[in-house]
């Protein structure tokens, strides 16, 4: 029983670790490819391109870590694996 359930939290984990994954390289590449097009948007002065290279990137990845922990901590308390509180 043990071994499903480890097998279990592994698979849920590994799917939520792909997904962040994915997530961290569509900010930090995928986005960026688009700079051009995106600076003839502009915000406050700063073209949209510019914004996502300076700051929307980063404020995108402190937003990923903060959900992968969410959803880590779930999937742990899931497979009765969590840490005591």
């Amino acid at each position: 029983m043990a071994s499903s359930n480890s097998e279990g939290h592994w698979a849920a984990t590994s799917r939520l670790m792909y997904i962040a994954l994915g997530l961290w390289a569509f900010f930090s590449f995928f986005i960026h490819f688009f700079v051009n097009s995106l600076n003839a948007i502009v915000i406050f002065g700063f073209p949209l391109g510019f914004w996502f290279a300076a700051q929307g990137s980063l404020v995108a990845f402190v937003l990923i870590l903060f959900w992968f922990a969410r959803k880590q901590d779930d999937i742990d308390r899931e497979f009765g694996m969590a840490e005591e509180d």
